[in-house]
């Protein structure tokens, strides 16, 4: 049924730069019915239409029309209006989603994106925080019901590298705290099983000792809000800038720092770039390799402050 919805759509590109693009919604179901983000699909929907406008202007009237020559100008046009080079790479990836997805579906010959790449962005190293400033932000001792809620979260965050997410999408079944384990559903609908520390299990028994007060009896949300519903990213995202503030961190902290840290400082302890992978739930090791940046930033600032030839070199004559 979803294969013939696709074939029923017309492949036509409104020459106005106006209205709905006639294959976007098809290609959107297709990506929710495989679990992809919504954040993906919001994404995938902007590009989109971003390209389809500009192929409107250009007077192309079908997406079998667009040549891999009018995928560059577009992506040229963006680029002089201030877009970096990122932004571009995100565009390019959405349009190839949907030509991919019409080549499928059999509604065009030839896909004008295959073989197109783009010059290699610079690769920012993520936010994190240090090493010190954890028992800062997580050794806190309270009575507050929701604070012991945000602590547990929190905790998973930073001891089993959980994305935001994956922590709002908990769900009760998904515990055994007697091994001490946790099941994630992540990106792409895979699952992961990892590892609970001892502070994330405290944190954990305790918020439960207390979660039946704010659950409804059919609930199966591990962590809810005081609406008696699942918490959601914004929820965590304010209650977390709200710790962060009282316990006196400086700069904006976001959740996904505290992932950031535990795949950083895990590696600075163990080396184990393979074991960071598994836990933080990669694909591909190349992601992961980011955070040996991290880790020779760390050394990096060592060696400037405790190695006597680094406390040479930065004598002045």
């Amino acid at each position: 049924m979803k294969r013939e919805q696709g074939n029923a759509l017309s492949a036509k590109i409104s020459p106005h730069g106006a209205g709905t693009v006639p294959q976007l919604d098809a290609f959107l179901y297709e990506l929710s019915a495989r679990n992809t983000s919504p954040h993906t699909r919001f994404a995938y929907r902007r590009d989109i239409h971003d390209a389809w406008s500009f192929f409107g202007t250009e007077k192309l009237t079908d997406w079998q029309h667009v040549r891999a020559a009018d995928l560059k100008l577009w992506l040229a046009k963006r680029h002089a209006q201030g877009l970096a080079p990122r932004s571009l790479s995100r565009r390019l990836a959405a349009v190839r989603a949907l030509f991919k997805y019409l080549r499928q579906q059999n509604l065009i010959v030839n896909d004008p994106s295959q073989g197109l790449r783009l010059p290699r962005a610079s690769r920012h190293l993520p936010s994190t925080l240090e090493i010190d400033t954890i028992p800062q932000l997580l050794d806190r001792s309270t009575e507050d019901p929701l604070e012991i809620r945000d602590l547990a979260m929190l905790e998973l965050m930073y001891g089993s590298g959980l994305r935001l997410a994956e922590v709002c999408g908990l769900n009760l079944q998904d515990l055994d705290l007697s091994t001490g384990e946790i099941r994630i559903f992540g990106k792409g609908q895979k699952t992961r099983i990892n590892p609970l520390g001892e502070a994330s299990i405290k944190a954990i028994r305790l918020w439960l000792t207390l979660r039946n007060a704010y659950a409804t009896p059919t609930e199966s949300a591990l962590f809810l809000s005081q609406r008696r519903s699942r918490i959601s990213p914004r929820n965590v995202q304010e209650r977390l800038n709200r710790l962060a503030r009282h316990n006196g961190l400086s700069g904006k902290v976001h959740p996904h720092m505290l992932r950031h840290a535990c795949a950083s400082h895990f590696l600075q302890n163990s080396s184990d770039l393979r074991a960071v992978q598994e836990l933080l739930g990669h694909e591909n090791l190349s992601t992961t390799q980011i955070y040996t940046h991290l880790d020779f930033q760390h050394l990096a600032t060592i060696y400037d402050s405790a190695h006597p030839r680094a406390r040479l070199n930065n004598k002045t004559d």
